[in-house]
């Protein structure tokens, strides 16, 4: 992963680094900002190679951006992006009847090559993701990717499942840990199917056709397994529960655990086993019964039995040997 901060700059040197270098060098836009407000500026921000695409994420003081057809023609993309707003919000447009706001935890996308002009709303500035994806790596081919001026991602059905997606390739970025429990094909099925619900909510790729089924079967997946996680102190969470929470049936959701590494029960153990490890490392002196009760075990011997028979010793070793590699 690569991060850059002005903090590497001299403070009368910040903005006119960031302007030149960064944004025009790095992502092909022009940035502009008051002249006496330059001295104060702040930016940061990471790259990451994920799955054939770069996951950017950006924080910086307020300042106006715009990619205007010069650029374009300097430092062409040809990529989708898929924007997801973490801060207070942001106004992006094209032409002035594609203008639009962008609330945080919204999602937006749009084509590399198309003209626009952005700038975050309120004094506290950008924080954003940014997914390009380039359009050659993206099985469908269509001539209508390369059409999709900046838009709000609408759909209701939909969004949760990208939140999903984009959530996990998140965490792969910021967590070395996390980035070696998604190998390379999780990360690449992951931004496929992020590629591809962008093109399902654009009416790009049908959802009933087999790019499209795959692509919401890899989310679905991808927000049943967050389901589990948030829900974990709950003892009685049961395929149901979690089949109700995402929209399908129990049948549908066991399909989707059958194509991944592990179960429903399987899965919904090993969370509640390293949550529990965490709680041991992070509160040694919190009582091993309150923590097997605060990750769902239905009793202090049920956590006993399932924790030796996963690590080869009991919680109370474990605790001992202040052990986290297991």
């Amino acid at each position: 992963m690569f991060h850059w901060c002005t903090d590497e700059v001299e403070p009368h040197d910040r903005f006119e680094y960031w302007r030149e270098v960064r944004a025009k060098g790095l992502f092909g836009v022009t940035a502009e900002l008051e002249r006496e407000r330059r001295t104060n500026f702040f930016g940061e921000f990471s790259l990451r190679q994920l799955g054939g695409a770069g996951l950017v994420e950006l924080k910086a003081s307020p300042y106006a951006v715009e990619r205007s057809a010069s650029d374009i023609a300097n430092a062409p993309g040809d990529a989708i992006c898929v924007y997801q707003q973490l801060g207070s919000g942001g106004w992006f447009g094209g032409m002035r009847t594609s203008d639009f706001s962008i609330a945080n935890g919204s999602f937006a996308t749009s084509h590399t090559d198309l003209p626009y002009r952005t700038a975050p709303q309120g004094a506290a500035g950008f924080h954003l993701r940014i997914l390009k994806i380039p359009v050659s790596s993206i099985p469908t081919q269509d001539k209508r990717m390369r059409e999709l001026a900046p838009r709000t991602f609408n759909d209701s059905t939909l969004a949760p499942l990208l939140a999903a997606c984009f959530a996990d390739l998140g965490e792969a970025a910021a967590d070395d840990a996390a980035a070696a429990d998604a190998p390379p094909l999780v990360q690449t099925s992951l931004v496929q199917a992020l590629a591809h619900l962008a093109l399902i909510e654009r009416g790009i790729v049908r959802p009933g056709s087999r790019r499209g089924q795959a692509a919401l079967r890899t989310a679905r997946l991808s927000q049943a397994r967050r389901l589990i996680a948030r829900h974990l102190q709950n003892p009685n969470l049961a395929p149901a529960m979690v089949a109700d929470l995402l929209g399908v049936s129990v049948r549908h959701l066991h399909m989707l655990f059958e194509t991944a590494e592990k179960s429903f029960s399987q899965t919904l153990t090993d969370e509640r086993l390293k949550q529990s490890r965490r709680l041991m490392r992070e509160a040694p002196e919190r009582l091993i019964a309150d923590i097997a009760a605060s990750c769902g075990f239905e009793s202090l011997a049920t956590y006993y039995r399932v924790f030796n028979a996963a690590y080869g010793m009991a919680p109370g070793d474990f605790r001992a040997r202040g052990a986290d590699d297991l």
